[in-house]
């Protein structure tokens, strides 16, 4: 790309901080250091990228590589020469593989605190508390399986409800009930749709292994072609099975180990049947009551690890993030100088919102000036606790950052929102402005831009982020690991988050807000909305991508940089 082209892209905005959700007009005449964030000249990336580039497509800068990454390379130029300040990450999460080769480096430690003395030490009400704190309870290294929200909703009410006619039913108790009956069906939906996966997924397997048998003996080996299959058409247990083996036979890998994957489908929704959506299921081993916010203060314990691979989000998420940069191994993590301060509150199902409020106001008093939340989830009962601890970060200067979702929904919609939310009524209003909801992009800089899982809205999404293909550490023996979702987008802008403090550790939380919402790339083309894709419309809706976030733009740390210097002179 030439650069008489890019300078078209130059543009001038204002410093003003009003509200960040109102960005477009300003009162200030202030302007910016020159940003190039225009990019209607530009051309998608052409031919395949290899596995190398992949891993690193969330760094790589759209004007230079035309992948729609963060411009890390050039950001990390334009502060080469400038001091920065150590910040401290909060990452509320399901744990972190502490001792991880790419982690270990970076890893809060309170110094306020003796290890293994068992005593609270530094009079915070958490004993030992050395990296973090553990909300969810259990051994070292155990996991924490839990219903989802959904289901201990439904439990509570069932109790006084289930069963019962609305003629039956008190004048005072009509609006619990028929809350009550919305979440059940709701409830009868998700299970239902649970087992009609578990037994596809079965009856899958079972088709599949028939044919499988069949072809390996037929053709005399494992690693068996389509074409060679195809041969074996007429025979019942290939014939049965031909609808799937285009799809599945690609050449990538043998049919067996096709077969063998599908166990994992069988175990995930066996999971949601067997725990998630059990009403009798009790998971809790911290001994306090969820539902009371004052029972057994500073309940849990000090292992902030995950279960192992059973648990990899927040070792994945805390790599995005800050794994150690540019030491020769493994990944780079977004920012450098930061150290993550680690809190266990998101289990195998639906967080609680007492864990999630304890966990915020956690990091809030141990110094943590950016907060990572990759969780939600559909109900929140105790919502209030989580609104007066967002409101408590913002009072002490604190940035949270947090997944949009993965339910490729509009969450402006009432019957869509997703928890912890910055703005409960239908994303009208914001109740505090230190919150940043992310939704996920793909590398593809055209109509499949939006990641097809990701949660958007107009007002309730404030910018998009890579969240495809995201290559970071993940627990046991140092591995690393591509994965997918907000909750990898939500890191990616985190680190900048982070970077932008590091750097400029005077703007406010607020003010980091407004520069990363304002900053972005801009994409102003039609995109496919996520989740309209049917088998009659397979191509989906489209439409401009200014319409599925507040500003319609994406991640850039390059230009990030840019606006804080300006703004912190």
């Amino acid at each position: 790309m030439k650069f008489t082209k890019l300078i078209l892209g130059i543009g001038i905005v204002s410093s003003a901080l009003v509200s960040c959700k109102s960005t477009k007009t300003t009162t200030s005449s202030t302007p910016t250091p020159a940003m190039i964030t225009a990019t209607d000249g530009i051309v998608a990336k052409k031919g395949a990228m290899s596995k190398e580039e992949i891993r690193k497509w969330p760094h790589m800068d759209i004007y230079i590589d035309s992948v729609p990454g963060i411009s890390l390379d050039k950001a990390y130029a334009f502060v080469k020469n400038k001091k920065s300040k150590t910040v401290i990450v909060g990452i509320i999460d399901s744990g972190v593989d502490i001792e991880h080769e790419d982690l270990k480096d970076v890893i809060w430690t309170n110094p306020k605190e003796i290890p293994g003395n068992n005593k609270d030490d530094d009079n915070n009400g958490y004993v030992d508390d050395m990296h973090g704190w553990n909300f969810l309870g259990g051994k070292k290294g155990s996991s924490a399986p839990e219903q989802l929200e959904i289901t201990r909703i439904m439990k509570n009410l069932s109790s006084k409800f289930e069963g019962k006619t609305k003629n039956q039913i008190a004048a005072s108790d009509l609006k619990e009930f028929e809350r009550f009956t919305k979440i059940k069906a709701d409830y009868t939906k998700k299970i239902e749709t649970a087992n009609g996966n578990k037994a596809f997924y079965i009856g899958l397997k079972s088709t599949l292994g028939k044919a499988n048998d069949f072809l390996m003996k037929k053709i005399g080996k494992e690693d068996f072609t389509l074409v060679e299959a195809i041969k074996y058409t007429e025979e019942p247990v290939v014939k049965a099975a031909m609808v799937y083996l285009p799809r599945v036979l690609t050449g990538k890998e043998s049919l067996t180990k096709v077969i063998k994957s599908l166990d994992g489908g069988i175990k995930y929704y066996s999971s949601q049947i067997d725990i998630m959506y059990n009403l009798d299921f009790k998971g809790r081993v911290t001994g306090d009551n969820p539902d009371d916010w004052n029972d057994k203060p500073g309940y849990g314990n000090n292992n902030v690890l995950g279960a192992g691979e059973d648990e990899l989000h927040g070792t994945h998420v805390s790599g995005i993030v800050a794994a150690s940069r540019n030491n020769g191994i493994g990944m780079n993590g977004v920012a450098n100088n930061v150290e993550l301060m680690i809190c266990r509150a998101v289990p195998d199902g639906d967080e609680y919102d007492k864990d999630v409020a304890k966990a915020i106001r956690y990091v809030v008093d141990n110094g943590a000036k950016v907060v990572n939340m990759s969780f939600g989830k559909g109900y929140s009962p105790h919502s209030d606790w989580v609104y007066d601890a967002m409101k408590y970060a913002a009072k002490h200067d604190v940035l949270l950052i947090k997944a949009a979702g993965n339910n490729n929904e509009d969450i402006d919609l009432p019957d869509y929102v997703h928890f912890p939310t910055d703005s409960p009524v239908n994303g009208a209003t914001e109740i505090t402005d230190n919150v940043l909801t992310v939704g996920a992009m793909t590398r593809h800089f055209n109509e499949n831009l939006c990641s097809s899982f990701s949660n958007y809205g107009k007002t309730r999404v404030d910018i998009f982020a890579p969240g495809s293909e995201i290559y970071a550490t993940v627990p046991k023996d140092n591995k690393y690991k591509s994965i997918q979702g907000t909750s990898m987008a939500s890191p990616e802008v985190a680190g900048v988050a982070a970077l932008v403090r590091s750097y400029y550790p005077k703007l406010t939380a607020k003010e980091v807000k407004y520069i990363i919402m304002n900053s972005g790339i801009e994409f102003h083309r039609q995109v496919i909305v996520p989740g309209t894709p049917t088998p009659k419309n397979p191509k989906g809706e489209l439409k401009s991508f200014d319409e599925l976030s507040v500003n319609g733009r994406i991640l850039n740390a390059y230009n990030a940089l840019l606006m804080a210097d300006k703004m912190s002179k």
